[in-house]
């Protein structure tokens, strides 16, 4: 079976296509990073947009590189994102699928990150844990099998990558806020500013991030922001949000009793959470998988191969089509 995948959750436009015996042929991508820069954040109408622009060029394109123009299924991400943007991707994957008389299948956007780790060569066996740390979530997962999942912890107000962006956006730096933060913390001062660890010295597997960024907005309107004292805060931020995870992820690990951690999503190409977790693992308590980076942020290829091992199980959508902007991923259906 050979499925095209299409992403239009938020602000990339994604397609790649997936052959269950070749494995990932194609993926392309189209970034917004240049139109929701000036405003230090994603535009939703602007996305939508844009989305309608490029993605039948890209889907063009994807198919063109893949050589064997056949297709037996299409996959596109269903939910949960920004609505307009959402539409973009469900109304033309359900429109191709349906002309093209395949079948079609709505996949979840975070299931798709969380099997993302399935594209490379080390894959991770069921069960283990997942992190997804995104620009809009920060769930704590705990995966007895595709569509059994356990939300362990999620967060009670900003997203790490959110809280990552308003922190950039305050301190004067780049969008988007984590590879600004990072390339930043990298001139930083170790430990000239201590920030707190959000809800580590409580029970629970949540996350709160809102606190960190108030801390540093605190810090920046009473200090001269250079450049210095503003590599000093990024590191200290960037330390303070990667050990909150680390202390989460560890503390879900020996509650369920895992020895597998998979981290995906965006902020998951952060190199010193690989880093700080890998080095954590060391010990031989567990092992961590992540996707490359490239597959770290949104893409059309984890969303074809979601889409694959949907197809082929047998599920797949009506006519109808639905964009469910809100959508928890323990609402999936299991695959047995």
């Amino acid at each position: 079976m050979r499925v095209l995948g299409i992403e239009t959750s938020c602000d990339d436009t994604g397609v790649g296509v997936y052959d269950a015996e070749k494995g990932l042929l194609v993926h392309k991508l189209a970034s917004q990073v240049e139109i929701h820069r000036d405003y230090g954040g994603v535009v939703p109408e602007l996305a939508a947009r844009d989305h309608i622009r490029v993605l039948m060029p890209l889907i063009t394109a994807t198919l063109a590189d893949a050589g064997d123009p056949r297709i037996d299924g299409v996959a596109y991400t269903a939910g949960p994102g920004l609505m307009g943007a959402l539409l973009v991707g469900v109304s033309l994957g359900r429109s191709l699928a349906f002309g093209w008389q395949l079948p079609a299948a709505g996949i979840h956007h975070m299931e798709g990150h969380l099997l993302s780790p399935m594209l490379e060569t080390n894959k991770p066996d069921f069960p283990f844990i997942a992190l997804l740390v995104s620009g809009g979530h920060s769930l704590l997962v705990d995966v007895l099998g595709i569509g059994s999942y356990e939300i362990l912890g999620t967060t009670l107000d900003d997203a790490v990558g959110e809280a990552f962006d308003k922190t950039a956006k305050v301190l004067g730096l780049d969008y988007p806020g984590g590879p600004a933060i990072a390339d930043a913390a990298r001139s930083g001062t170790p430990d000239r500013y201590n920030f707190p660890r959000p809800m580590t010295n409580r029970p629970g597997l949540d996350f709160s991030f809102s606190g960190l960024k108030t801390h540093v907005r605190n810090i920046a309107e009473h200090t001269l922001l250079d450049s210095q004292t503003t590599a000093d805060i990024a590191w200290a931020f960037q330390d303070a949000a990667i050990d909150t995870l680390a202390i989460k992820c560890i503390r879900a690990l020996k509650q369920k009793g895992r020895r597998r951690l998979v981290v995906a999503g965006g902020v998951g190409a952060n190199l010193e959470l690989r880093k700080r977790l890998t080095n954590a693992g060391d010990n031989g308590m567990f092992t961590v998988y992540y996707p490359r980076p490239e597959f770290c942020t949104d893409n059309g290829a984890m969303i074809a191969y979601a889409g694959w091992v949907r197809l082929a199980s047998g599920q797949k959508d009506s006519l109808p089509f639905v964009a469910r902007p809100r959508w928890s991923i323990s609402d999936l259906p299991p695959i047995n």
